[in-house]
C-alpha cells in the first residue's frame, strides 16, 4: 500500500500538535518516525489509523482519501507499547481475536493461528496466557495479532520500549526481517534512534510538529539539514561549538578560541561566504587522537565504553568529545594530540539553525 501525507495539522484547542506535515510512502517501504517525546509522531501515527481526525490536510491510501474511514476500514495491523493483550484470554484466544469479530470459520481461525504463531516463534505457546509468557513473547503475540488479518498497512507504536536491551537488539532484527518477507508498508514510531537508524528505509524525523527531515539512515546521519538533527542523531552525539569564521590569506579557518583554529577545506563549500559566529558541529570518530602535527590538548576526563574509551578534553574555548583505542590506555592528566577531520565538518546559522552546507 503506498501512503500519501498531505498538508497534515492536528490541534488541541490552540495547540498545534502536528503543523502541515507532508510524507510519501513507497508500498512495501518501512518508514520511522523519529523524535523526542510530545513532538507529534504518535499523534501522526493515530490520524493515519483512524483513532484521531486530523483538522487539516488529507490521508491518501493508494491515491484514495481516508479522512473519514474508521479504523477498521483501513486494512491496517496496528502494534502497540503495552502489547494490549487480553489478560484473561489464551495466546489462540488473543491472535484468533480479529477473525472473531469478522465471524470467521472456527478451522480457518485454527489454521491461521497456527500459522502466524509459527511464524512468530510461539506456536508451542497456544495455550497459554499472557500473564504466563516473558516481555518478548508477548509483544510476538500482539505482532502476531496484527498480522494475522493480513493488513496491507501495519503500524508501530514504539513497540519495543518496554523490554531489555538485549531482547530489543533481536526484536528490531525480527521485525525488520518479517517486514521485507511479508512486503507489508510499515510506519514505525520511536524515540530511539538506533531502532530508527537500523530498520528504517527512510526516515521522518519530528520536533514541536515540524518535520525536520525525511531521508535515509545514511543521509540523515552525514548530512544533517538542521542543528537539530545534528543534536538528536548520532551515539556518541556530535560535537557542537560556537566558532567565528574568518579568511586569510585565501584559507578559511574556524576559530575556537585562545588561539586554536582549524582549517576548513574548499569541500565543505559554505552556501555563501560566511564571516562571523556559527555552529560547528563534527562527530566524535572523526575526531583522531595521537597526530603528530594535531591540536595539543590536556585529557580531562576517560569514559571506558567497552570497544572504544570516550575522552574528553578541552581545544580552545571548546569542550571536544573524542573516541579512542582502549590500547592506548590514556588517562586524566595525559597530553595529547588531535586531528580533526574536516572534511567531515558541519556548520550551521546561529539564528535559523539551518545548515550551510546542505539544503
Amino acid at each position: 500500500m503506498k501512503v500519501d501525507i498531505v498538508n497534515l495539522t492536528k490541534k488541541f484547542g490552540g495547540i498545534i500538535a502536528v503543523d502541515s506535515i507532508n510524507l510519501d510512502i513507497k508500498d512495501g517501504e518501512f518508514v520511522a518516525f523519529l523524535g523526542p517525546s510530545g513532538c507529534g509522531k504518535t499523534t501522526t501515527l493515530l490520524m493515519i489509523a483512524g483513532i484521531y481526525k486530523p483538522t487539516d490536510g488529507d490521508i491518501l491510501f493508494d491515491g484514495k482519501r481516508v479522512n473519514n474511514f474508521p479504523p477498521k476500514d483501513r486494512d491496517i495491523g496496528m502494534v502497540f507499547q503495552s502489547y494490549a493483550l487480553y489478560p484473561h484470554m489464551s495466546v489462540f484466544q488473543n491472535l484468533t481475536y480479529p477473525l472473531l469479530i469478522k465471524k470467521r470459520p472456527r478451522e480457518e481461525m485454527k489454521k491461521e493461528a497456527q500459522r502466524v504463531a509459527d511464524m512468530m516463534g510461539i506456536g508451542h505457546l497456544l495455550k497459554r496466557r499472557p500473564g504466563q509468557l516473558s516481555g518478548g513473547q508477548q509483544q510476538r503475540v500482539a505482532l502476531g495479532r496484527a498480522l494475522i488479518k493480513k493488513p496491507r498497512l501495519l503500524l508501530f507504536d514504539e513497540p519495543l520500549s518496554n523490554l531489555d536491551a538485549r531482547l530489543r537488539i533481536s526484536m528490531r532484527g525480527e521485525i525488520k526481517k518479517l517486514q521485507k518477507d511479508l512486503g507489508i508498508t510499515s510506519i514505525y514510531v520511536t524515540h530511539d534512534q538506533i531502532e530508527a537508524l537500523t530498520m528504517a528505509d527512510r526516515i521522518a524525523v519530528i520536533k514541536d510538529g515540524v518535520l525536520q527531515a525525511y531521508t535515509d539512515p545514511e543521509d540523515l546521519h552525514d548530512r544533517p539539514k538542521t542543528l537539530f538533527i545534528a543534536e538528536f542523531i548520532g551515539n556518541p552525539p556530535m560535537n557542537l561549538f560556537d566558532v567565528e569564521i574568518k579568511s586569510e590569506a585565501g584559507r578559511v579557518y574556524a576559530n575556537l578560541g585562545n588561539g586554536a583554529r582549524l582549517a576548513i577545506p574548499e569541500s565543505r563549500k559554505l552556501k555563501k561566504l560566511v564571516e562571523g559566529k556559527v555552529k560547528m558541529g563534527i562527530r566524535p570518530q572523526d575526531i583522531h587522537a595521537g597526530s603528530e602535527d594535531g591540536i595539543s590538548t590536556e585529557i580531562a576526563l576517560v569514559e571506558p565504553m567497552g570497544r572504544d574509551d570516550l575522552i574528553v578534553s578541552k581545544v580552545g574555548n571548546a569542550e571536544v568529545h573524542f573516541l579512542v583505542d582502549p590500547i592506548m590506555k590514556l588517562r586524566m592528566g595525559d597530553r595529547i594530540k588531535l586531528r580533526f577531520d574536516m572534511e567531515k565538518s558541519q556548520f550551521f546559522d546561529i539564528k535559523t539553525e539551518l545548515s550551510l552546507l546542505w539544503d
